[in-house]
């Protein structure tokens, strides 16, 4: 006797806990409905350790609670990427909870407001980037791609931000990901220029670009074509293996990708990198004599080598490699830039030894020979960054730069004229 009356008793508590969660859950769903956001996230944070035994059905109206809640804050601009990841999180929990229990309740109007969630999510990812929050924008960018895992450039576009936060190893996590589904990243980018801001901003689809343009919110659409991410990230592969003391590894990363890309330029380009990166000149020279051969008139080729050549501070080189490029494309405006780069790169060590000297005859004498050897290089960048200002006249770098060299040969009348058409 005395034995049932516990069991009797247990259950009673057990049936009393039941019904107490069930009345949380619609006392949090009516603070939620009532706009009482923080309200509704605290009642259910009091049920957090029950909720695992109940039913699925309260389960997924917990998480769904808690996800319109977290994205009602993320709307009112409160921590809003913090709370756009909470959101995400609880919706696919709830998803997740529907799809396993075949009851679907809240799924539909869920995977109804993705499309505006994943938006959001990749706003505010730009914005943290911009501020240097690497890491938010790198769970921003995540969340953003599991809401849509077709969009693998988002998934991409994680692992460099978190590359940048110098969280190596999930970023390694997220290459490896990309090697795995061999992750091109070739497609297209929609852009157009905001009219308030007169900054450029690229829009998920060309729907969204020209419903801005009709909208009159923005201006000047244009397309432009994403080349190949595979060397970029098999070299970043490689890099993150490299640092981690794993050289072995980081060139079976770049052979294996070769194998199966043989055709793949910037896989080479990478490769080549690699030894650029480890300071192995002879096998980097090895590297690249047999592609540019085969690719000696393909313009993004050579041009990528003037960077690598560049990089490992080769600037005769480098220039060379340019000078090609402009040849093979005269609009080939990043080439012209590059070259304009390398001659004022020269001037800093110039100036450097111009400061040092002094005001005695002989030191006066060397000083007019470098501002002469100085104001010879000055002149040579001009026919470039004119050049480049002539292929896209809205780039206002290229306007600032010509203006300082302008400005530094005394050339007011051209200084004017430009200052005029820039502001």
């Amino acid at each position: 006797m005395r034995k049932n009356y516990f069991v009797v008793l247990i259950l009673l508590l057990f049936t009393g806990t039941i019904q107490a969660q069930k009345e949380k859950l619609k006392e949090a769903e009516k603070e939620m409905s009532s706009g009482n956001l923080q309200n509704a996230i605290a009642l259910l944070k009091s049920i957090e350790y029950q909720i695992y035994n109940s039913k699925d059905e309260e389960k997924a109206q917990y998480y769904y609670i808690q996800g319109t809640s977290f994205l009602g804050i993320a709307d009112k601009k409160t921590d809003e990427g913090k709370n756009l990841v909470l959101a995400t999180k609880s919706y696919r929990e709830t998803i997740k909870i529907e799809s396993e229990s075949g009851k679907r309740k809240y799924t539909g109007q869920i995977q109804g407001s993705y499309k505006d969630i994943k938006k959001k999510l990749l706003k505010v990812a730009n914005e943290n980037s911009k501020e240097k929050k690497y890491i938010d924008s790198a769970n921003e960018r995540y969340e953003a791609y599991l809401i849509d895992t077709k969009d693998t450039i988002n998934l991409y576009n994680t692992a460099v931000a978190f590359v940048n936060g110098k969280d190596y190893a999930t970023a390694l996590k997220h290459y490896e990901t990309l090697k795995a589904i061999n992750f091109s990243g070739i497609g297209t980018n929609y852009l157009a220029t905001d009219r308030m801001t007169k900054k450029e901003e690229i829009f998920l689809t060309q729907n969204d670009r020209d419903l801005s343009i009709q909208a009159g919110t923005h201006e000047k659409p244009r397309t432009e074509k994403r080349t190949s991410k595979r060397g970029e990230i098999y070299k970043n592969m490689a890099l993150l293996y490299v640092q981690i003391g794993d050289r072995e590894k980081a060139k079976k990363v770049i052979s294996d990708a070769r194998l199966k890309n043989p055709e793949d330029i910037f896989l080479a380009l990478a490769e080549a990198d690699l030894y650029l990166e480890s300071k192995d000149y002879e096998s980097y020279k090895k590297a690249i004599e047999p592609i540019l051969k085969k690719n000696q008139n393909d313009a993004d080729f050579v041009y990528n080598l003037g960077i690598l050549s560049a990089k490992a501070k080769n600037d005769v080189e480098a220039e060379n490699f340019y000078l090609k490029t402009i040849t093979l494309n005269p609009h080939y405006i990043n080439a012209y830039i590059n070259l304009s780069f390398l001659k004022l790169e020269e001037i800093s060590a110039i100036d450097d030894a111009m400061n040092k000297l002094g005001t005695s005859p002989s030191e006066m004498k060397k000083y007019d020979a470098l501002k002469t050897k100085r104001d010879g290089i000055y002149k040579k960048t001009i026919p470039y960054l004119q050049k480049a200002l002539e292929i896209n006249p809205e780039d206002e770098d290229i306007s600032k730069s010509l203006l300082s060299v302008y400005s530094a040969l005394e050339m007011t009348a051209e200084y004017k004229e430009l200052k005029a058409k820039l502001y």
